[in-house]
């Protein structure tokens, strides 16, 4: 499990800058994605709120040891604006002077 999962944050540039951006290097395919599901910059809060669920309410997750912390991957469901319900997998790191995990990414499974 996604140890202090209730704590779990999304830096707000996260979304915007890179999963929503679609001129990010990396980021623009998973806006591609995520925006055919209907998420935007308007309903940005929508997908930070999903993504949290999942983090906060999901049971397994694979733990990767890595320099910069520990890295938590965890499997979930949104349902989206667009109506349909999509399987993710989010990536949080808890770092070794903050307990709190911080999203990293998230795609497709």
């Amino acid at each position: 499990m996604l140890p202090n999962r209730e704590q779990a944050y999304i830096p707000e540039p996260k979304l915007s800058k890179y999963v929503l951006s679609e001129t990010h290097a990396v980021g623009k395919a998973k806006a591609k994605y995520f925006r055919s599901l209907g998420y935007t910059e308007a309903n940005a809060n929508e997908l930070a709120d999903a993504l949290l669920m999942i983090a906060k309410s999901e049971g397994g997750s694979k733990k990767v040891t890595t320099p910069y912390g520990t890295k938590y991957i965890v499997e979930g469901e949104l349902v989206t604006p667009s109506g349909t319900t999509a399987r993710i997998r989010t990536v949080w790191v808890v770092e070794p002077h903050d307990k709190r995990p911080r999203f990293v990414t998230a795609y497709p499974v």
